[in-house]
Order: C-alpha cells, then sequence, then structure tokens
C-alpha cells in the first residue's frame, strides 16, 4: 500500500508522527506535502490539492493508494480535497467512523486534526481506517451518486 501524506503548518507535528507509524508498519510513504516547521504558513486547500493529484496518479497507474491529510481540526482539509473528483475524504475523530467512511464512502483520504486529537488516538484511527474495506454491494451505487455529483455541478 503507498500512502500520500500532508498537513498544513496546523497537523506538521501529527502528519510526521503518523508518517513514521506507516513506514513502521511497513507501508510505503511516497510522498509528503507541506511546511517542515511550524512558523512557515501554509494554506491548506493547496496542500489538499497537491496530495490529492498525486493520489489519483498513482490509482490510476493500478497502485493501491491511500492519503492521509493534516490540519488543526481536519475539516478545511477535508472540505478542499472532496471537491477534486475522484478523492473520497472524510475528517474523522473516531474509529468507528475511520471505518464506516472506509467500508461505505470507500474514502481514499483521511482527515485528522492535530488540535483536537491526541497521538494515540489519532494512530488508532488510522490503523481502523487501513484495515478496513469498501463493502461494496448496495454502497457501490451510493458511491456511484456522489462520484456524479461532481459532474453535474
Amino acid at each position: 500500500m503507498r500512502f500520500y501524506v500532508g498537513s498544513d503548518h496546523g497537523g506538521i507535528e501529527m502528519r510526521e508522527q503518523l508518517s513514521d507509524l506507516l513506514q513502521d508498519m511497513g507501508y510505503e510513504v511516497a510522498d509528503s506535502f507541506g511546511p517542515s516547521e511550524s512558523g512557515e504558513s501554509v494554506d491548506y486547500p493547496d496542500v489538499a490539492q497537491d496530495l490529492c493529484r498525486a493520489l489519483l496518479k498513482s490509482e490510476a497507474e493500478d497502485i493501491a493508494t491511500l492519503g492521509l491529510l493534516v490540519c488543526g481540526t481536519g475539516q478545511g482539509m477535508a472540505i478542499s480535497a472532496n471537491k477534486i473528483p475522484g478523492i473520497r475524504a472524510g475528517a474523522v475523530g473516531d474509529a468507528f467512523s475511520a471505518k464506516m467512511i472506509r467500508e461505505h464512502n470507500n474514502a481514499n483520504v483521511i482527515c485528522l486534526g492535530q488540535r483536537v486529537l491526541g497521538s494515540e488516538l489519532a494512530a488508532l484511527i488510522l490503523q481502523t481506517f487501513i484495515d478496513s474495506e469498501f463493502a461494496g454491494g448496495r454502497h457501490d451505487k451510493r458511491v456511484t451518486k456522489i462520484e456524479g455529483l461532481a459532474q453535474n455541478s
């Protein structure tokens, strides 16, 4: 599994901790987007866009790929990422929601908030996201409808 990770200045520490965790678990962290120091302010929509473009390119090459975006709350990253066709992102604050966005919504990006989650909970949420798989079946048509929303706007 390939991962892309990114954050704005409000999520650098969590991005780095979770990136290390992903590598320790044997996942490839293909690229990291966002600033390297907390004093370096960036706009989260730019980071989300860069990560999502890389993720979609990887998916187009038939590589199993997921994305992790971190900001202060996860909300801004999720809103930004979901503007990009082919991305299904969710801001998650608990393990059950991480499981459901993978199983029911086929999410390919998880968004976390450094200012609202502790590091151990964030690690549990990320692990649950990774361990969960899209259930398909009745959820296929719903995900297709989600994808269609971008085309019909």
